[in-house]
């Protein structure tokens, strides 16, 4: 079959989303924080976004968008288009400057010198970190050159747990020094605060702290040194019949280790903690549910007024400025749209589940419906993926306390009452588990048959699985002796 080089034309049909139904999607799905830092990048690269104060009138999406329909490029001719009225006046760029300064203020575009001021950062206190702590105490000690050289690479080594994450051989290969300074090295930061730092691994770190805590010799050294499965497997009469010990004695012991600290270097640990923000409240005002978009830590928009004037000047930039100006403009008014559409989606989903959960908000978790997202899609007519980008990464707060929106969402189960939410029975395991006697703890099968007994049938199989999710162990080692 000979080969040949021809023309064909095709008819074919594909979704393509422009890169404006992908930010679209992008903010629709974003949670607070992200929202924020996404909206605070648009104002410092968007000349025409400006953020808008208490004091400056809010311009509604109404306006915003006729406005928009003016500088449509569909001719491509840019003069055209960003001519948007005979009223304006001329307004130069020297205009601009002039007016921007009108209150007093330099700008630094005419200014003709400059004095740099300290930054901000010289004045903010820092916390001391784990490898600071650690070679203060170091400093502060009379080793030899040669201890304190090794000692300052070994304090390099440890994590942020305070584990020593190289081994002797490695240290001695380095270092180019004996052994024997190596290990007098490790033994001097074991030393150091806090208590069980330097350890290779979960038993060296407690022998430390057994050591610091001179509990050398007794029960609880030879419990860390050969029982710590059994602690784990709660089996402290094998351990009393190994030692031949009262199991008083042993449950004290286990009760001493229990109080080590198994990460010694975590409390100096940088993380910052991220609190939960609600992007939705629902309070009740005069026996009425009323739905609140939380915006307070997003930035509000508005377009510049200042640069759509610019933008309708004819003989003040050339064709490629002038395109660049219509470009950002139509990029604005799109996150404005987007802004809008996504708030407007947010609150109408939340109204949804709120119709659908009221008995929730009423009465409390137990009284929670099974609800999946192709109801609250065939309710307002958005597809079950839209629903599924508002309802991850946010969180709605109500009085009975802050909740994903993920959680008005579960599976059923069968009673004898009609179906019943998987999440309702989830809190209802968890209940029966923490009232349960903790020195005779309740079997799988025991809280099935409380389960059926509340008129909930669940497989025992089920009930582990949701066990499981919910992290709380057998009751083999839920089992605590009282002393």
């Amino acid at each position: 079959m000979a080969l040949e080089t021809r023309l064909e034309v095709k008819l074919s049909q594909k979704l393509i989303l422009t890169p404006q139904l992908q930010q679209a999607i992008k903010l629709l799905q974003m949670p607070q924080l992200e929202l924020s830092q996404a909206i605070n990048q648009e104002l410092v690269e968007n000349p025409f976004l400006e953020e808008l104060t208490d004091e400056q009138p809010e311009v509604s999406m109404e306006d915003s968008h006729g406005d928009a329909e003016k500088p449509d490029n569909s001719n491509g001719d840019i003069e055209g288009d960003v001519e948007m009225s005979d009223s304006i006046s001329t307004y130069a760029v020297d205009d601009y400057f002039d007016e921007r300064g009108s209150d007093g203020r330099d700008l630094g575009y005419f200014s003709s010198g400059y004095t740099e001021k300290p930054g901000f950062e010289t004045f903010l206190t820092t916390t001391t970190g784990l490898t600071e702590h650690l070679k203060w105490q170091l400093d502060m000690t009379n080793a030899s050159e040669d201890i304190k050289e090794a000692a300052e690479m070994i304090i390099g080594n440890i994590d942020e747990n305070g584990y020593l994450q190289a081994t002797t051989e490695e240290l001695v290969k380095v270092l180019g020094l004996s052994e024997e300074i190596v290990t007098k090295a490790i033994a001097l930061v074991q030393r150091f605060d806090p208590m069980g730092i330097c350890a290779r691994n979960i038993k060296e770190c407690l022998l430390i702290q057994v050591k610091a805590l001179k509990l050398k010799g007794t029960l609880v050294e030879a419990i860390v040194q050969n029982n710590l499965e059994d602690i784990e497997k709660n089996r402290p009469a094998a351990i009393a019949k190994q030692y031949n010990a009262a199991l008083e004695d042993v449950h004290t012991a286990i009760h001493i280790i229990e109080g080590f600290e198994p990460k010694p270097g975590r409390k100096f640990s940088s993380v910052q903690v991220s609190y939960v923000v609600p992007d939705v409240y629902i309070d009740k005002v005069d026996d009425e549910y009323r739905i609140f978009l939380n915006d307070d830590s997003v930035p509000r928009l508005r377009i510049s007024s200042m640069y759509k004037e610019l933008l309708t000047q004819k003989n003040t930039f050339d064709k490629t400025d002038k395109q660049f100006l219509l470009d950002k403009y139509k990029s604005a008014m799109w996150l404005l749209r987007s802004l809008d559409e996504r708030n407007k989606t947010i609150y109408r989903v939340t109204e949804s589940i709120m119709k659908y959960q009221m008995d929730f908000f009423e009465k409390g978790v137990e009284y929670l419906r099974p609800l999946s997202l192709r109801i609250i899609s065939e309710e307002i007519g958005i597809h079950e993926s839209n629903i599924s980008r508002v309802t991850s990464n946010k969180y709605i707060s109500c009085a009975h306390g802050m909740f994903p929106l993920k959680y008005f969402f579960s599976s059923s189960l069968t009673g004898d009452e009609g179906s019943v939410s998987s999440t309702s029975v989830k809190d209802l395991i968890k209940t029966i588990v923490d009232e349960e006697d903790s020195s005779n703890p309740l079997t799988d099968q025991k809280i099935v048959e409380i389960c059926k007994s509340k008129n909930i049938n669940i497989a025992r199989r089920t009930l582990a699985k949701y066990r499981e999710e919910l992290k709380i162990p057998p009751h083999t080692k839920r089992k605590k002796q009282q002393l």
